[in-house]
C-alpha cells in the first residue's frame, strides 16, 4: 500500500492512502537504525510504502525517491539537519514590515534555501491594514530589490480579506510550503482558505513584539480549488544546513550570470581583488543590500565550519 505523508508528529504519521482514506502509521523499527543525517528520516509529503504489522498497526516500511525537498538547520540539534517538506512545487514566505517585523537577512536564508533545492519561491507580505505611510514606503523598496531579482512579491491583509483571490491562483493545483515568523499570519490565512479548520491563532506578544507559535507540527491541507498547503511552525530565525561557501552566490539569483567572470575561479566575493561581483554591487548593478545579506549569510556559514 502506497501514501503520502501529511502530518508528521516525530513518532506517529497522518498518511492519506491512494484511495483519499487517512491513516495513523509509524515508522519501523529498522528504518530507525538506518543512517539518517536528519533529525526527521520522514518528511510530510514524502510518498511511504505502508505495511500492517502482526498487531494490526501499519508501518512506514519505505521512502520512495524525493523530487525535491527544503532543509534547514534543526532547532533542537544544530549539528543535524530537519526536511521541512518533500516533494514540493513551490515555497511561500509570509512576511511582514511589522507586528512583527520580517528583516530582510531572515528572507534571504529562506530564498538561499529555496534556491539550493531547485523551489521556485514567493515572497507574501501580510498585514497590509496595519501599514502607515512609512511601512508602505519601506514595502515598497524591499518590492523592487526582490523582483528585481526574480521573485514574485504580494501584499495582502488576511484580516481584511484583501489580495487573496490572487494568491489563490498562484496557490492552486500547486503543492506549496508555507513558513514564516511566528505571528505574521500563516495560521490566519489557512483558517481562511480552509474556514472548517479552525487552527489556533495568537497576537503577536506585546512585550517582545515576536510571535507566538500557533503550530506545533508540520502539516499538509487539501486546497478546496485545488492543489495543497504544508503549514510550518512559526520560526524565529532560519540556519542554512550543507551549503559550502563557495556555492552560496550560486543561490543569489542577480550573482548567478557573473559567476565565472571573477579573477579567480574560487572567489567569494569578499576581499579577493577584481571581482565582478564587488564590482556589481559598488556600482549599482547588485542591489548593496543583497550584497551586505551575502556577506553576511557567507561570514555565518564560514565560523559554522570551525
Amino acid at each position: 500500500m502506497k501514501g503520502t505523508v501529511y502530518r508528521s508528529t516525530g513518532s506517529w504519521y497522518i498518511v492519506k492512502t491512494e484511495d483519499g482514506s487517512f491513516i495513523e502509521a509509524r515508522l519501523r523499527g529498522k528504518m530507525k537504525t538506518d543512517d539518517f543525517t536528519s533529525t526527521n528520516p520522514v518528511a510530510v509529503g514524502d510518498q511511504v510504502l505502508l505495511e500492517k504489522d502482526e498487531q494490526g498497526d501499519i508501518m512506514i516500511t519505505d521512502i520512495q525517491t524525493r523530487k525535491n525537498y527544503i532543509i534547514r538547520q534543526s532547532p533542537q540539534n544544530k549539528n543535524m539537519q530537519h526536511i521541512m517538506a518533500a516533494n514540493i512545487d513551490q515555497s511561500l514566505l509570509m512576511a511582514s514590515i511589522r507586528n512583527p517585523k520580517t528583516s530582510t537577512g531572515f528572507i534571504d536564508r529562506f530564498l538561499v534555501a529555496s534556491e539550493a533545492f531547485h523551489v521556485p519561491a514567493i515572497l507574501v507580505f501580510n498585514k497590509k491594514d496595519l501599514y502607515q505611510e512609512k511601512d508602505i514606503r519601506q514595502y515598497d523598496k524591499i518590492k523592487s530589490m526582490y523582483q528585481k531579482a526574480g521573485y514574485p512579491v504580494m501584499l495582502v491583509s488576511v484580516t481584511e480579506n484583501k489580495g487573496l483571490r490572487i494568491l489563490k491562483n498562484v496557490l492552486r493545483g500547486k503543492r506549496t510550503l508555507v513558513s514564516g515568523h511566528s505571528g505574521v499570519g500563516k495560521s490566519s490565512l489557512i483558517n481562511l482558505l480552509l474556514p472548517d479548520l479552525a487552527i489556533k491563532t495568537q497576537d503577536v506578544s506585546g512585550w517582545s513584539g515576536k510571535g507566538l507559535h500557533t503550530t506545533t507540527f508540520t502539516e499538509m491541507y487539501d486546497l478546496p480549488f485545488g492543489g495543497s498547503i504544508v503549514d510550518t511552525p512559526g520560526m524565529r530565525e532560519f540556519a542554512l544546513m550543507d551549503i559550502e561557501p563557495v556555492e552560496l552566490s550560486h543561490y543569489f539569483t542577480e550573482m548567478k550570470p557573473l559567476i565565472g567572470q571573477c579573477r579567480f575561479n574560487n572567489c567569494l566575493h569578499n576581499e579577493e581583488p577584481d571581482c565582478t561581483i564587488k564590482n556589481a554591487a559598488a556600482e549599482g548593478k547588485i542591489n548593496i543590500d543583497r550584497y551586505i545579506s551575502y556577506l553576511n549569510i557567507l561570514d555565518s556559514i564560514e565560523k559554522k565550519k570551525y
